[in-house]
């Protein structure tokens, strides 16, 4: 973590989604560092550094929950939050994820608990007009 910013590292096959996440979280003061491919991600993981692992449940080849049991096994120390448009996932799902937000989720519970999981400082107020972009899209 620099400065207060903590590193994200946000997994997400939908680069519309992943784009506009990774710009909202960006204005909240994270530092984000994004992958479209989660078996890419996981190649990945020993080359970056990171604070956070925000990763999508629904992608091909690995689902949000098998990358965040490989995640875990590697650094098992970051914190790992899913999303998902699910309102609720099984129990079996959430063994290795410290969070899940699923359908109907405020962004700013969000950015409240990726904060409260990094013990990094807020650097501003997200403004309403982000927090409505992204919701639109979950």
């Amino acid at each position: 973590m620099n400065n207060g910013m903590a590193t994200v590292f946000y997994v997400d096959d939908n680069a519309r989604s992943r784009g506009l996440l990774s710009s909202v979280l960006a204005e909240c003061g994270f530092e984000m560092i994004t992958a479209g491919d989660p078996v890419e991600a996981l190649s990945a993981c020993s080359n970056i550094c990171f604070d956070l692992a925000l990763l999508d449940y629904q992608m091909p080849s690995l689902t949000g929950s098998q990358l965040a049991l490989e995640i875990k096994l590697l650094m098992p120390d970051v914190p790992v939050v899913l999303l998902s448009s699910y309102a609720a996932l099984p129990p079996t799902e959430l063994v290795f994820v410290d969070a899940h937000f699923g359908q109907g989720t405020h962004l700013d519970d969000l950015v409240t608990t990726m904060r409260r999981l990094t013990n990094s400082e807020p650097p501003g107020r997200l403004t309403h007009g982000s927090a409505m972009a992204w919701a639109d899209l979950t």
